[in-house]
């Protein structure tokens, strides 16, 4: 019996151990959920005006090689949806990106796994728009607009591994998306900015060449 445990506690201190290593592979899901209401307020002439109300939603689906011991090299595929309503008028966009991406984990022996990771690539967002003075007028305009672009982001946590293949990510994101386009032969050019906290998970597989020598 004790030959026996000791043999599992092995297998299971190699499963560990084998994680985040050259050749293993690492599939993620984090999913970012804010919601912010600005509290600034206009006065004019007796009247008042309330900031814009604000949510937004992110998720990004992704897949890593480790090239060398906790480093992930891989793609992320970000989809995210801001909403913002003021006075009967509401702006929704949505935004689809394609990044190449690394990501560094480091180990501390133990299953908490600090991580740091940056990318850059490509983004496509869309703007929907009904506007209105205020709730009580009439709808003024409506429309839509997409515009393609570069963006970056950097990202900052830890992941703790729950199993041996299954781990549980907790991490702070900055990202921007840049975006140009001609507006009655005017050059706009659009800069936003996200930081956020992000929850997810990942799961780790082993690579072919860790599967053959067991």
């Amino acid at each position: 019996m004790k030959k026996f445990m000791l043999a599992g506690a092995i297998a299971l201190f190699g499963l560990s151990s084998a994680q985040m290593t050259k050749g293993d592979w690492v599939f993620s899901g984090n999913t970012g959920i804010g919601f912010n209401t600005q509290s600034y307020k206009i006065k004019a002439d007796g009247q008042s005006q309330d900031g814009p109300k604000i949510s937004r939603f992110s998720v990004t689906p992704s897949v890593g090689y480790f090239v060398i011991n906790g480093l992930a090299v891989g793609v992320d595929l970000g989809l995210e949806s801001s909403t913002q309503k003021q006075e009967g008028s509401k702006v929704t966009v949505s935004t689809f990106s394609v990044m190449p991406t690394a990501t560094y984990y480091f180990n501390t022996g133990g299953k908490f796994f600090p991580f740091l990771g940056a990318g850059i690539g490509y983004a496509s967002s869309k703007t929907k728009y009904n506007i209105a003075y205020s709730i009580s007028d009439p709808l003024l305009f409506s429309g839509d607009a997409t515009e393609d672009g570069l963006t970056w982001k950097a990202k900052a946590g830890i992941t703790y591994l729950a199993t041996p293949s299954l781990g549980i990510n907790l991490g702070l994101g900055f990202d921007q998306v840049y975006t140009k386009d001609t507006y009655f032969n005017t050059e706009v050019k659009t800069t936003r900015s996200n930081f956020g906290a992000t929850i997810g998970f990942s799961y780790f597989l082993k690579g072919k060449a860790q599967k053959s020598d067991k």
